[in-house]
């Protein structure tokens, strides 16, 4: 009999439980067009419901009879080649997601449109974006799959893009703008006006390579020799802030552009994409695309085929730019590589160093990754020769590092100041209004206040949805969740007894408010994810900065790294305890790394620099060897904390959460879960489990969360076991209505 060719299919909307190639026939018509790489439409399901799906390879067969046929063909040529079909099958197993989850994270929303790709043309688009946590909205598509189709469609797209223009939206769901108010109305989506980002013109003039001082340069050369190889690696390259460490990755990239290879450099926030891309256009120019959430779905596209076409070489982007299509890859850096942003949240739950690795490993490419505060397993690694590692120990100016004081505000109460900010900050913010010079300002929470309760009966305003307090923001007079979008006006009493209010917790707001009322002829800037859209978008508060001087800039973590301004002398923490107590093993290190880059902010040209730590445990360890900038210090310590608790990297954290509407049966589908894991980790020498325990917020938009945590050495081959448990619970009726995901080293 004859061997037929059929196609191996990953077909879209299918759960983690049933993903698998799927096998279908290749009509004659077809025949030439259905390739690898390529998206078709398929009938899928007992209903034969229009799918997509990608080509994963072709198979062999003996006859067709039993086989659904391809309906038809998306695409005129392949839209990923080998490689990158590989690692989405990679992905598929180590992060726990669809194969076509992983496709999805690797291609641009825009190749999804119908009709052809469309640009946003107008000053200001209306942006929808999802108010809930992603799981929670596709548990809400699949309850309106039925009934309110269109509505599912927008759900599930918000889903896997994220964000996008509301027009987009509607154009390549096919939706109407009704069924987007509806959902808007219901608290599932948020619409917010904002300029669209378009891709900046090089207006750079061309500037000659810079010049290297000796540890740049000997730092470079080490590394450019590891490019050199032929061979796969990855190296660390640690310095202080302000040592210079862009200066090397200009001359690296340079170098491997003189090689005919391409580069992908990851840095960490939208807002430190436009003034990167600014430096490296003035060594680079049209050679370079930039990648990120904040262009429109169509430039993100357009940019997509510059690189699949060759056209560019140098990728600049933020997490999702490790997937570009950058031919002859020789050189992946990943910029402030200790940050949360390279960890996605949402299916698929990757990291972006994993992917880069893969790449690397791919390409015979060098994984480079920079950071004044190395991520721990980063520095550990690097500790043992698994990386490379090179290091910068000064400034590139030779500069001095910022005269850094500690203030007690336990002292400040006692004297009488309850404010936000402490004697000793006002008084070096009065000198620097003086100088002329600007000044730095860093909280981590946006908003006026965290809490605001009665001072007679003790009530505060608490989420209906989420087990949060309420965030006051004084601009509106409005109480804001953060979490699911939940918004209510401020009451003038007490809605139980009729009592007094009280302001508890400042944020962003609450402190902009005070340094207005303390210095009345100073103007203040402030940059949180409120004042962004409405700004239209980071690049201009900061260039407002920059340009007009503002004496004094309050942001949340948007201000800590990567900016460089000539002027800024003075950096200020208003509390440094912030997060430092919470019940996550990186609380310490997320502190550390916090504290030592804003701080890094100041000083960084020819005027000396000088930093504030407020806090209100000034001998605590990690606050002291911030003030320091002693990353060393802290690093030894917490390297033991972790190899005492078995903590990463010394181990692995296979996490499985859980969340559903009845907390007693998410509770017990946990206990459950725990049992399975127990009995694996008894077979696993050095394993143990941990949980079920609640998260850190326990509840979001009415969905309790639960998570079990398998602590194993990171070679025990248990990653199997848990996806297996995860398929289990997805075809289990007594999990019917809880949603179950695996992750790695999970973040709370």
């Amino acid at each position: 009999m004859t061997e037929l060719t059929i196609a191996r299919i990953a077909v879209s909307g299918v759960p983690f439980r049933l993903d698998r190639p799927y096998d279908y026939a290749i009509p004659a018509s077809l025949a030439g067009a259905v390739r690898p790489g390529v998206r078709v439409m398929v009938p899928f399901g007992r209903a034969n419901r229009p799918a997509e799906g990608i080509v994963l390879a072709h198979a062999e067969a003996s006859a067709f009879d039993k086989l659904k046929p391809v309906s038809s063909v998306l695409d005129a040529e392949p839209l990923l080649d080998a490689e990158m079909l590989a690692l989405a099958m990679w992905m598929h197993e180590r992060f726990f997601c669809t194969v076509y989850e992983a496709v999805k994270a690797m291609l641009p929303s825009g190749l999804w449109f119908r009709g052809g790709k469309r640009r946003v043309n107008e000053k200001y688009v209306s942006v929808a974006s999802l108010a809930v946590p992603s799981e929670e909205a596709a548990e809400a598509a699949e309850r309106k799959r039925r009934k309110a189709p269109q509505q599912a469609e927008l759900l599930r797209t918000l889903c896997a893009v994220g964000r996008a223009s509301a027009a987009e939206l509607r154009e390549f769901t096919g939706a109407s703008a009704q069924s987007l108010r509806a959902l808007v109305s219901q608290g599932f989506v948020t619409l917010e006006d904002e300029e669209v980002f378009r891709r900046p013109e090089v207006r750079a003039a061309h500037e000659a390579l810079p010049e290297l001082n000796e540890s740049q340069r000997s730092a470079f050369e080490g590394i450019d020799a590891l490019t050199g190889s032929g061979r796969a690696g990855a190296a660390l390259l640690f310095g202080v802030t302000g040592s210079g460490k862009t200066t090397i990755y200009i001359r690296l990239i340079a170098s491997q552009l003189a090689r005919n290879r391409g580069c992908i450099l990851l840095v960490p926030e939208i807002a430190l994409t436009p003034q990167m891309l600014r430096t490296f256009a003035s060594h680079f120019g049209d050679e370079i695309a930039v990648l990120h959430s904040s262009l429109s779905a169509g430039e993100r596209f357009d940019e997509w085929r510059r690189i699949k076409s060759g056209a560019a070489r140098v990728v600049i982007g933020t997490r999702s730019a490790v997937f570009a299509p950058v031919s002859e890859l020789g050189l992946i850096i990943i910029d402030e590589e200790q940050e949360d942003t390279y960890k996605s949240e949402n299916a698929p739950r990757y990291h972006a160093r994993d992917v880069a690795k893969y790449r690397c490993a791919r390409h015979g490419a060098l994984l480079l990754l920079g950071s004044a505060t190395p991520d721990i397993e980063s520095r550990y690694f690097a500790g043992t020769g698994r990386y490379g590692f090179f290091t910068l120990p000064g400034r590139y100016n030779e500069q001095s590092l910022p005269n850094v004081e500690i203030v007690d505000l336990k002292r400040e109460l006692r004297a009488g100041n309850g404010g936000s900010i402490s004697s000793r900050l006002r008084a070096e913010l009065e000198e620097n209004l003086a100088r002329g010079e600007q000044s730095i300002l860093f909280i981590n929470r946006r908003g006026a206040n965290k809490l605001v309760t009665c001072v007679e009966c003790g009530y505060s305003y608490r989420c209906p949805n989420c087990s949060v307090s309420l965030t006051f923001h004084s601009f509106e007079r409005r109480l804001k969740c953060h979490h699911c979008g939940y918004s209510r006006p401020l009451d003038e009493r007490c809605p139980d007894c009729g009592g007094a209010l009280k302001f508890v917790g400042a944020g962003t707001q609450k402190v902009e408010e005070e340094l207005r009322a303390l210095f009345p002829d100073a103007g203040v800037l402030r940059m949180d994810t409120d004042t962004v859209a409405e700004a239209g978008g980071h690049d201009k508060l900061l260039e407002r900065f920059r340009s007009e001087r503002i004496p004094i800039m309050v942001g949340t973590q948007m201000v800590t790294k990567g900016l460089n301004f000539e002027n800024v002398t003075l950096v200020g923490v208003i509390c440094a305890d912030q997060g430092l107590y919470a019940g996550d093993y990186r609380a310490s290190e997320r502190t550390f790394s916090l504290i030592t880059q804003v701080v890094g902010r100041s000083g960084r040209f020819s005027k000396p620099g000088r930093a504030v730590i407020q806090t209100y445990t000034p001998e605590n360890e990690t606050i002291c060897q911030a003030a320091r900038q002693d990353y060393e210090s802290f690093y030894r310590s917490e390297i033991e904390l972790r190899r005492l608790q078995a903590l990463p990297p010394f181990t692995e954290l296979l996490s499985v959460t859980l969340s559903g509407l009845d907390e007693a049966q998410v509770l017990d589908c946990a206990v459950r879960i725990k049992s399975r894991l127990d009995a694996a980790a008894a077979h696993s020498p050095g394993s143990r489990v941990l949980g079920p325990a609640p998260l850190a917020i326990l509840k979001i938009n009415n969905n309790y969360r639960y998570r079990v945590t398998l602590c194993a050495p990171p070679a025990a081959g248990l990653r199997r076991f848990v996806a297996d448990i995860v398929l289990r619970a997805g075809e289990s009726r007594l999990f019917k209505g809880v949603n179950v995901y695996a992750d790695t080293n999970a973040a709370d």
